[in-house]
C-alpha cells in the first residue's frame, strides 16, 4: 500500500528515530530501500523526455519591444481600423450599429408598434415622397403616437373614439390655438378610463419623440379622490405612482404640493396629482407658482358659475390643456353654459358680453311665445351656430351604448297613494299655509320654497314633519291631533306612509326570494334616519354614506359592500354626498325614494349600479306620491330632458322656469287619480284607465314621456318583486322603461 509522503506523516514516522536535531532540520530524502514510481515519460535510467509540442513560457518583462516609427504607426492604425461591435451575429440593439458615446443617428421610432393588430394610433406622420425623405432632418422627423397596448386592449370602440377626440383637442388639432374639451358622456361609459389613457399617453410620448407633458392634475369631488387613485392603479398596474391628497394638516398638504410642483425632467416620480375641489381651493396659491401640463376636472358642472372661488382658482392655474368631465349634459342657462366652455377654451365664444349679445339674447327672444317669425328664425340660426362651435370641443354619447355590454336594466316609476294620515296633513297644510296666495308677480317667495320642502318631506313620511306639528308651525296648527294616539318618532311605522309601505314590501320580498343587494337613495338625511330604523326593526344589515362620513371611510365601505362575501344587504346613500361617481355594482336594485328638481342629480344617483362590472339584471324603482308635488317635479324633469336646449331646473332657481299658473299647480292635491302623470300623457294603450290593447304600430306612451313603454297592467310586470307587492294589495301605477328593446330581446 502506498504511504503518504506528506511532511506531517513523515514527521510522525521519524519520531522514533534517534537522529540529532541538525539532521532533523536537513531536507528529507526518501528512503533508498523504497521503490519510487516513475514519472510520466521517464526512462529506466531516470532521464525525462518531454513532448516537443510543449514550449516553456517566456519570462515577462516590462522592457518595451523595440520597433521603428513606421512599425508603430502601422500598429496603431490597425487598432483604430476595427471599431467596437457587439459580438453576436445579426444582433441590432436599440442604438443600431453606432459606436458607444456617439449621438443617436437615423430615423426616430414610435414608443409602440403602430402596425400591431388592434393598435390605437392617435397621430400618424404625413407620408413623404422619396425626395422629401432625403431632405428631412432625421433628428426632427415626427413619429407615430400609439396608445400603450396595455390600455388599448381593454378600450371599447366608443372609448377608443373618445381617447382620439380628447387627444386631438388637448394637442390643438381640432381647434387651432385651443387646448381644452368637455367630456359629456353619460354615466357608466368609462370616462375615467378614457382620461387615464389620455394622461398616460401625454406623459410618455408625442410626435416629437418625447413626453408631451411632465405633470397632470386631477380635481374631483372629495368622495372620488380615492376612486381615481384606485382606477389609476387598476389600469396602469404600478407603472406610475400617483399622489392622492384626501386629508391632512395644512402644512403637510403644502409640503406635498410643493414637492409635486418642484418635480422636473422626463421621468417625474409622481406625475399625477389627485386632489379634491375643496383642498385645491384652499391651497391654490401653491399650485399656481408653477406650470402643469394638463388639468382634468371631474364632475365639472361644479364650475358653471364663473364667480365662485373654485372656478377662479382653477382658471388661474398655469396650464393650457383642460378637460372637463360631466356625466350629465350642459343643462343650465346659456350664461352658465358659456362659463364651462370658456373655462376649457378661453375666447372661443368671445367675452361674456359678446356672448350675451350675439347668442343669448337672440336665442331667448326666439324661444319666447310672443316672438315674431323673424326673431324665431334668427334665434334658430344663432342656436345652430352656437352648437356648431361647441361641438368641436364637446363629445357626448348616451348610455344606450352600454346595452351591448351590460345586463338588462329595467327602470320603473312607481306611483304610491298617500295614506289617510298623509292626505289629511297635506290638505290641512294647503288650507293653512296658503302658499298660492303668497305668490306675487310670478315670483316664488322664501315661504313658498319652505312650503315645497315641507310637502316633499310629508310625502316621504309624516314623521319628518312631526316636530313642526308639535310646535304648531304655519301650516301644521292642530295637525298633531291627526296622528294616532300614542304615536312616537322613536320607531318607524311604514303603514303611515304610502312610499314607505311599498319600500317595506320591496325589501322584504327581495330579502326572502333572492341574494340581491339594494341601494336606497334620498335627498334628506332625515329620510336616511327612517331607513335605519326600518332596517333595525327588520334586522337588515346595512351601511350608510352621507356628508358626515370621512373620505377615507367612504372608500372602505364602498369596497366592502361591493365584495360578494359581504353580509350587508342595504346601502343607504345621500344623493347630495355620494350621488356622483360611486361604483356600487355589488347591488343590482336601487330605490330612488324622492325626486330632485334637477334630473341630472337623479340620473347620477340611479347610475350607481348599472355600470361596468355589473353581472346581474338591474332594477331601478322611482317612488312618487300620487297626485302630489312629487309628480309635478317628475313631470318637470321629463319635460326639461326632452328640450333641445337642455335647460334644467334647480330648487333655488324654480322661479326662473315656472309661470305663475305652473307655480299655483304645484300646491294642489289630486285625490281622484291613480297617476297624474299617466293622465297627462294620454296613453294610447288605456281606455278609462285600464290597459285593454297594445298601442298601434309606431305609437308609444306619447309626447314627452315616450320613453316609458308600459303601464297599469300586472301582466306586463317583468319584476317579481313588484308583482309580489301588487299581490300584497299595495295600490300603485307604474311606468316601465327597459333596455331589452335596444338589445333585441322580445
Amino acid at each position: 500500500q502506498r504511504r503518504s509522503l506528506a511532511p506531517s506523516q513523515l514527521a510522525k514516522r521519524k519520531a522514533g528515530d534517534e537522529d540529532d536535531e541538525e539532521e532533523e532540520e536537513e531536507d528529507w530524502q526518501p528512503p533508498t530501500g523504497r521503490k519510487r514510481q516513475k514519472a510520466a515519460g521517464e526512462t529506466e535510467s531516470g532521464e525525462c523526455y518531454r513532448s516537443p509540442f510543449r514550449k516553456p513560457l517566456a519570462q515577462l518583462t516590462n522592457r518595451p519591444q523595440c520597433m521603428d516609427s513606421s512599425q508603430h504607426e502601422a500598429f496603431i492604425r490597425s487598432i483604430l481600423s476595427k471599431p467596437f461591435k457587439v459580438p453576436i451575429p445579426n444582433y441590432k440593439g436599440p442604438l443600431g450599429l453606432r459606436s458607444l458615446g456617439v449621438k443617436r443617428a437615423g430615423l426616430r421610432g414610435p414608443l409602440h408598434d403602430p402596425f400591431e393588430e388592434g393598435a390605437l394610433v392617435l397621430y400618424e406622420p404625413p407620408v413623404l415622397s422619396a425626395h422629401d425623405q432625403l431632405k428631412i432632418d432625421k433628428d426632427k422627423a415626427p413619429v407615430h403616437v400609439v396608445v400603450d397596448p396595455v390600455l388599448s386592449r381593454v378600450l371599447r370602440p366608443h372609448q377608443r373614439e373618445g381617447v382620439k377626440f380628447l387627444w386631438d383637442c388637448v394637442t390643438s388639432r381640432r381647434i387651432p390655438g385651443s387646448h381644452g374639451c368637455i367630456m359629456a358622456d353619460e354615466m357608466g361609459l368609462g370616462k375615467t378610463l378614457q382620461c387615464i389613457t389620455l394622461m398616460w399617453t401625454l406623459l410618455r410620448q408625442s410626435p416629437d419623440c418625447k413626453p408631451e407633458i411632465e405633470k397632470a392634475v386631477v380635481v374631483s369631488p372629495s368622495s372620488l379622490v380615492r376612486n381615481w387613485y384606485n382606477e389609476v392603479e387598476k389600469w396602469l398596474g404600478g407603472r406610475i405612482q400617483p399622489l392622492a391628497i384626501d386629508g391632512g394638516s395644512k402644512d403637510e398638504i403644502d409640503r406635498k404640493l410643493v414637492g409635486f410642483m418642484n418635480q422636473r425632467g422626463l421621468r417625474v416620480p409622481s406625475p399625477i396629482l389627485i386632489i379634491s375641489y375643496e383642498t385645491f381651493r384652499l391651497h391654490a396659491d401653491v399650485l399656481q407658482k408653477g406650470s402643469v401640463g394638463l388639468v382634468i376636472c371631474d364632475e365639472g358642472h361644479r364650475l358653471k358659475n364663473s364667480e365662485n372661488q373654485t372656478y377662479q382658482a382653477l382658471n388661474s392655474l398655469n396650464t393650457p390643456r383642460r378637460v372637463l368631465i360631466s356625466g350629465t349634459p350642459i343643462q343650465n342657462d346659456l350664461l352658465e353654459y358659456f362659463s364651462l366652455v370658456h373655462f376649457v377654451n378661453s375666447g372661443i365664444l368671445g367675452t361674456a358680453q359678446e356672448f350675451k349679445r350675439h347668442f343669448e339674447m337672440p336665442i331667448l327672444k326666439g324661444r319666447d311665445a310672443d316672438a315674431s317669425e323673424a326673431e324665431r328664425h334668427k334665434g334658430e340660426e344663432r342656436l345652430k351656430e352656437l352648437i356648431s362651435i361647441v361641438n368641436r370641443c364637446l363629445i357626448r354619447r348616451t348610455s344606450d351604448i352600454l346595452s351591448k355590454y351590460l345586463p338588462v336594466k329595467i327602470e320603473q316609476v312607481v306611483c304610491c297613494r298617500l295614506t289617510p294620515l298623509q292626505t289629511e296633513l297635506y290638505k290641512n297644510f294647503l288650507k293653512q299655509a296658503k302658499p298660492v296666495e303668497e305668490l306675487k308677480e310670478g315670483k316664488i317667495s322664501v315661504s313658498s320654497l319652505s312650503s315645497i320642502t315641507s310637502l316633499k318631506k310629508l310625502c316621504n313620511h309624516p314623521a319628518l314633519i312631526y316636530d313642526k306639528c308639535v310646535e304648531e308651525e304655519e301650516g301644521f296648527m292642530g295637525a298633531l291631533s291627526l296622528f294616532p294616539s300614542g304615536y312616537s318618532t322613536k320607531s318607524v311605522e311604514p303603514q303611515l306612509s304610502g312610499k314607505m309601505l311599498v319600500l317595506d314590501y320591496i325589501l322584504a320580498v327581495t330579502k326572502s326570494s333572492s341574494n340581491d343587494k339594494v341601494v336606497l337613495v334620498s335627498n334628506y338625511t332625515q329620510t336616511l334616519d327612517l331607513f335605519e330604523k326600518l332596517c333595525r326593526s327588520r334586522r337588515y344589515l346595512y351601511v350608510r354614506l352621507d356628508g358626515t362620513m370621512s373620505i377615507k371611510k367612504r372608500a372602505k365601505i364602498v369596497e366592502r359592500f361591493n365584495s360578494p362575501s359581504s353580509p350587508e344587504f342595504i346601502f343607504m346613500l345621500s344623493s347630495k354626498a355620494g350621488g356622483c361617481g360611486l361604483n356600487l355594482i355589488g347591488a343590482n336594485r336601487l330605490v330612488m325614494f324622492d325626486p330632485d328638481w334637477n334630473p341630472a342629480n337623479d340620473e347620477q344617483a340611479m347610475a350607481r349600479v348599472w355600470r361596468d362590472g355589473q353581472k346581474k339584471m338591474c332594477y331601478i324603482y322611482r317612488l312618487l306620491s300620487t297626485g302630489t308635488i312629487e309628480e309635478k317635479i317628475f313631470q318637470r324633469q321629463t319635460h326639461k330632458k326632452a328640450l333641445s336646449s337642455c335647460v334644467v331646473d334647480e330648487e333655488q332657481d324654480v322661479e326662473r322656469h315656472f309661470s305663475l299658473g305652473e307655480l299655483k299647480e304645484l300646491f294642489t292635491l289630486n285625490e281622484r287619480t291613480t297617476s297624474d302623470t299617466h293622465d297627462k300623457i294620454k296613453c294610447p294603450r288605456c281606455v278609462n284607465g285600464h290597459q285593454v290593447r297594445p298601442p298601434p304600430d309606431g305609437a308609444d306612451c306619447t309626447s314627452d314621456l315616450s320613453q316609458w313603454q308600459h303601464c297599469a297592467d300586472k301582466r306586463r310586470l317583468q319584476d317579481a318583486v313588484l308583482k309580489a307587492a301588487w299581490d300584497a294589495a299595495v295600490t300603485f301605477t307604474f311606468y316601465q322603461h327597459s333596455h331589452e328593446e335596444q338589445r333585441g330581446i322580445p
